[in-house]
């Protein structure tokens, strides 16, 4: 692992932009490359439970930490991952999306291989990122892998938005002259801000958020739970979508309900590094919300709060008006 690889090179440029952690799936095809990331010891792999909590994971940490990166595999992992990546790219956000992919021998064999859809051209998953991501690097060769990761990471953090990268489940473990052991920094142009646009900005959002009633919901809460994390998570439960109700009501839109606070406690499976409660009324969320940052600071806390199905605010039945209007307009004459 200490020689200079493909995977070791890398993961060295990760650590180096001021990734941490890499959120990740594992798979056939990135298993050796995971191996690497695991071994670099500026870098965390944390498992999720599926591809797209790991890309909104990665999301989530490229907000608050300028950049973020998920590592899942060929197709069946990186179809799954997608809707995450167009998210982050809609959102300019500088994220990595490492997969790995077929042996580079399987390329140009006409080969068909597992983890497709059935059709010997492999290039499905990268015409997918082209619409959203800003670079891809398919890496099936050493020759010019060291020029395309790098190209890619760089053109990541200048653009402000998510790129691609295929490494051919093959390379990771090779060394190669090109991956020097202390890689050359990226010489980039430090993006400057405006401190007292971005101060209102600030004060603006959390005035906004301070007076806005909105349901946070969870996914992966093993790996929150595994990891350590001592969160306060609330689930909006109103027995169904409701902004679709506001849109066009009708019985799809009435969802069976779970038992979540179960299903928490299920997951749990009598670790003790959590708590859950059920709030119906303003009475009960104070106490709950009082026992989450005392008693149970320590817990990854879930507090499900019941509410009707019509507490909704005027601006959303104003918008769901709105958006009624415009959906149903009659198709223009021909």
């Amino acid at each position: 692992m200490g020689e200079a690889t493909l995977g070791h090179h890398l993961a060295r440029r990760l650590v180096e932009i001021g990734v941490e952690d890499v959120f990740a799936v594992p798979g056939d095809f990135n298993l050796t490359l995971l191996d690497h990331l695991i071994a670099e010891p500026g870098l965390r792999l944390v498992g999720c439970c599926n591809e797209l909590n790991a890309g909104y994971a990665a999301d989530g940490y490229a907000r608050a930490r300028g950049v973020g990166a998920c590592a899942v595999t060929f197709t069946v992992g990186g179809l799954s991952l997608l809707n995450a990546i167009a998210g982050a790219y809609s959102e300019n956000l500088p994220l990595i999306c490492i997969v790995g992919g077929p042996n580079s021998n399987d390329f140009g064999t006409n080969r068909i291989l597992h983890h497709t859809i059935g059709l010997p051209d492999f290039s499905q998953e990268l015409r997918c990122f082209q619409t959203v991501t800003c670079y891809q690097a398919v890496v099936n060769n050493l020759e010019d892998a060291h020029e395309q990761i790098d190209t890619a990471i760089s053109t990541a953090l200048k653009e402000s938005k998510p790129v691609y990268i295929s490494i051919s489940c093959n390379l990771a473990a090779i060394p190669h002259p090109t991956f020097s052991h202390e890689p050359v920094p990226f010489s980039l142009s430090p993006r400057l801000s405006n401190k007292m646009g971005l101060e209102a900005a600030v004060e603006a959002a959390a005035e906004f958020l301070n007076k806005a009633v909105k349901p946070v919901t969870a996914q992966d809460v093993s790996t929150m739970l595994r990891c350590g994390q001592k969160s306060i998570i609330f689930l909006i439960n109103n027995g169904g979508y409701t902004i679709e109700v506001e849109i066009h009501d009708g019985p799809y839109n009435v969802i069976k309900n779970w038992n979540y606070t179960g299903l928490v406690d299920a997951i749990d499976n009598g670790s003790g590094k959590s708590w859950t409660m059920k709030v119906r009324c303003e009475e009960e969320l104070v106490e709950a919300i009082q026992t989450a940052m005392g008693p149970k600071k320590d817990c990854l806390c879930f507090i499900e709060v019941i509410v009707h199905k019509d507490d909704t605010s005027k601006e959303l039945l104003e918008w769901g008006s709105r958006v009624s209007a415009a959906n149903s307009r009659s198709p223009n004459p021909q």
